[in-house]
């Protein structure tokens, strides 16, 4: 197979503008200590309920907790806000491109949203 339709691919993802909204911000965010420590956490305590929520379980009361606390401390701050939705939107443009890909393939993935 010829990968040249990929890397043209990829330096099309790298020209849009989800792509340098988020990288435009992240190392100006990501460079406090403070805020890099609890975006990890937020990441992770999101992963910990969408699995919960895909497995048909109610997520613990504990993380949920966290989770909405963490976000509202990011959240409330502009900088951390925009990185956010702008993660947030460079993973909505991954995501449907790799949507688009396995659809073409005809390979079966059983992710849920897609």
């Amino acid at each position: 197979m010829d990968y040249s339709g990929v890397y043209r691919l990829a330096e099309e993802i790298k020209r849009s503008d989800e792509y340098r909204a988020y990288h435009d911000i992240k190392d100006d965010v990501m460079t406090d200590e403070t805020t890099a420590a609890l975006v990890k956490e937020y990441r992770k305590l999101q992963v910990t309920l969408q699995v919960a929520a895909m497995n048909g379980h109610s997520p613990d009361e504990t993380d949920m907790q966290r989770f909405q606390g963490i976000s509202a401390l990011l959240f409330g701050k502009p900088s951390v806000s925009q990185f956010l939705l702008s993660e947030m939107r460079l993973q909505q443009m991954v995501g449907d491109v790799f949507k688009i890909i396995t659809d073409a393939s005809g390979l079966q993935m059983d992710i849920p949203g897609f």
